[in-house]
């Protein structure tokens, strides 16, 4: 039997990159998937590519806003039956050292990372106790353990996840629902393959694995905490960074 055979999961930020690398996943281990996004066509895009309407819907979702989350979330009930699974996934970024970086630029950093996954987990764990069971991950960022140079703003956002996510887990236990936090390293995808080589080889002299990471290999870390792999786990916090930073 596959993993999540008979789950039902929401990914937000669903459309490319890890989010995507999640729900292929997901898909391949029997889940039905609500794919969020900023994006519609490129969720829509996303969701046709994993087998179309029998097993992923495409909802478009700024996470900022708590009731286009309950609208996701809703979304994930009134199509297959329950929500068993929601990854916190949705997130930009706005780097600039802190003497340039603007207000703006902080608020909407923290507002679609910190927010955002306070709307996801908070609406999610209000459905999910109803039932006795459910999984959210969260995911932070290796920035958020150690502090990067030019993201005060992502690196305060990712930290604040791993707190919200223990504080949360502790609240939800009794619930029978499980909440855990990822934060990957350095993953490669368009984002950072677009990075000057001198940051790219700076950082790749700091990961004793020389080498960065898949988003497969951020999603198989995703999928064992969402399945009951994982199931006596509860506020942790998994490094998928190649031993950087330990």
């Amino acid at each position: 039997m596959a993993l999540l055979d008979g789950k039902t999961a929401v990914i937000t930020g669903a459309a490319q990159g890890i989010g995507f690398a999640i729900a292929e996943m997901f898909a391949h281990e029997g889940a039905r998937l609500v794919l969020g996004d900023l994006d519609l066509g490129a969720a829509q895009a996303a969701a046709d590519k994993l087998g179309g309407a029998n097993t992923a819907v495409a909802v478009r979702c700024d996470v900022t806003n708590s009731s286009e989350v309950d609208t996701l979330l809703a979304t994930a009930v009134e199509t297959f039956g329950s929500l068993d699974i929601l990854v916190n996934n949705a997130g930009i970024t706005r780097d600039a050292t802190m003497r340039t970086m603007t207000e703006e630029e902080f608020d909407q950093v923290i507002d679609v990372h910190l927010k955002g996954t306070w709307n996801g987990t908070r609406k999610a764990s209000a459905i999910m106790r109803e039932h006795k069971r459910g999984a959210i991950v969260n995911i932070s960022s290796l920035s958020g353990k150690v502090g990067m140079v030019g993201q005060t703003n992502y690196s305060a956002a990712k930290a604040g996840i791993v707190g919200l996510s223990k504080a949360a887990a502790k609240e939800m236990a009794h619930h029978g629902v499980r909440v855990n936090a990822i934060q990957p390293g350095l993953i490669r995808s368009a984002m950072t393959e677009a990075m000057p080589q001198k940051a790219w080889d700076q950082k790749m002299n700091e990961i004793p694995m020389q080498r960065a990471g898949e988003v497969a290999e951020v999603a198989s870390v995703a999928l064992f905490l969402a399945s009951d792999l994982s199931s006596y786990m509860t506020g942790t916090v998994l490094e998928v960074t190649g031993g950087r930073f330990m």
